[in-house]
């Protein structure tokens, strides 16, 4: 077996100790550690692999330079920027195979850049004080970040933390061990949806595209699936878009917390891959199913998923207003665009005698539609409900012609 290098990132000033049992606890399990010191005032007992002024002459900075900030957020964002551009460095170099990270609110700031820098895949795990904080927003994580609470760590090493600092030393170098890269084999396609309850075509849809020999793999758009997507299709990851799922994007523009980020919908416009997009849920807004429907939005219909996720409808001014923002952000692509119209509904709670169906809103979004999209790019209307087999048909009829084009 190769042995397998972990990325342990710590203030190794103050947390020497700490971190210095998370590297024991690694290399008894027959690992290897590269360490890196992201301190700024102090300095370890021992050596680091790479050391703090590494760090900061990564980020452009002297470490004196840095100390002279007299501030220490200031000081941070200069040691952040500079251990997230070594970590992709020293990654693309081949020097480790996954990273572990630790801090307070500062060294978890620190380490979410760190985590963002390192491609969908690599392992990566942050032992924090406030792991999954609602003080974190969701666009700062790295979509595959996993994070572990550091219980009893705020100062010294103790029984309790030893526990949270093992468990995450054994779960990244299990992670490294495991970890299959991605299977470049078949061309792949990204997908938006959501579950099958509410969108359906990827059923139908993705046996076919399997069967015309490409690998389809489908992001939950719920918030990190879409984030994992968009990191992806800006990477180029992906020789086609099918984003049918814009749940997110009226979210993101209605302020909703469930949402992938300000920069939905235009990951594959950046690289040029090819894209056929449509509107599916773009009709719903949700909301965290524990915090109940805010007063503003209780006269509307709404779907109670489950405990995690109740949906409430847009009105037929935002649909017009999302379906705007959707041509500004498709007309700036750099490679093929697509847009699908199926005007009978974009989800399935819309329909006759569900909790979501609104003709009026539904008539709103297709006519905003038929006068700004074909400013931005092609559109083809597809008589038929999204869930209906007649939109896969009209989109496997595009792509067929896209596949002796633009995919070959």
């Amino acid at each position: 077996m190769t042995t397998k290098t972990i990325l342990v990132i710590g203030t190794y000033d103050t947390k020497e100790p700490e971190l210095r049992f998370i590297e024991r606890c690694i290399r008894a399990q027959g690992a290897s550690v590269l360490s890196m010191d992201v301190s700024v005032l102090g300095d370890p007992e021992h050596p680091t692999d790479i050391s703090k002024h590494d760090v900061a002459a990564a980020g452009g900075m002297t470490i004196d330079e840095v100390i002279g900030q007299g501030d220490e957020n200031k000081a941070f964002r200069v040691m952040s920027q500079g251990a997230a551009l070594l970590v992709a460095r020293k990654y693309q170099d081949g020097c480790f195979d996954a990273m572990l990270a630790t801090g307070g609110t500062l060294g978890t700031d620190l380490a979410l850049d760190c985590a963002q820098s390192l491609p969908l895949g690599v392992p990566k795990y942050i032992v924090s004080t406030v792991s999954f904080s609602p003080l974190i927003p969701p666009h700062r994580f790295a979509p595959d970040v996993q994070m572990i609470l550091w219980a009893g760590g705020l100062y010294g090493l103790n029984s309790i933390c030893k526990s949270s600092l093992s468990q995450a030393a054994g779960a990244v170098v299990g992670a490294a061990r495991a970890a299959e890269p991605p299977d470049r084999d078949r061309p792949l396609i990204g997908m938006t949806s959501l579950g099958s309850s509410c969108l359906r075509y990827m059923k139908t849809l993705t046996p076919a595209l399997e069967e015309r020999g490409f690998e389809v793999a489908v992001f939950h758009s719920t918030g990190m699936g879409g984030m994992a997507f968009e990191k992806l299709a800006a990477e180029g990851a992906f020789v086609c878009v099918m984003d049918f799922c814009m749940q997110e994007f009226g979210n993101m523009l209605a302020g909703s917390m469930v949402t992938s980020g300000d920069d939905r919908l235009t990951g594959a416009s950046r690289s040029g891959t090819p894209q056929m997009v449509a509107p599916g849920a773009l009709d719903l807004l949700d909301f965290p199913g524990w915090q109940g429907i805010p007063e503003r939005y209780k006269d509307r219909p709404f779907h109670e998923h489950n405990r995690l996720i109740t949906s409430s409808v847009f009105n037929a001014d935002e649909r017009r207003a999302w379906i705007r923002e959707m041509a500004d952000r498709l007309k700036n692509a750099r490679g093929p665009v697509h847009f699908f119209l199926p005007v009978q509904g974009v989800e399935e709670w819309d329909r006759v005698g569900q909790e979501a169906h609104d003709p009026e809103g539904l008539a709103a979004l297709v006519d905003e539609a038929r006068k700004v999209m074909p400013g931005s790019c092609p559109m083809t209307e597809v008589n038929a409900h999204i869930n209906d087999a007649a939109f896969c048909d009209a989109v496997l009829a595009l792509f067929d012609e896209w596949a002796t084009t633009f995919l070959v």
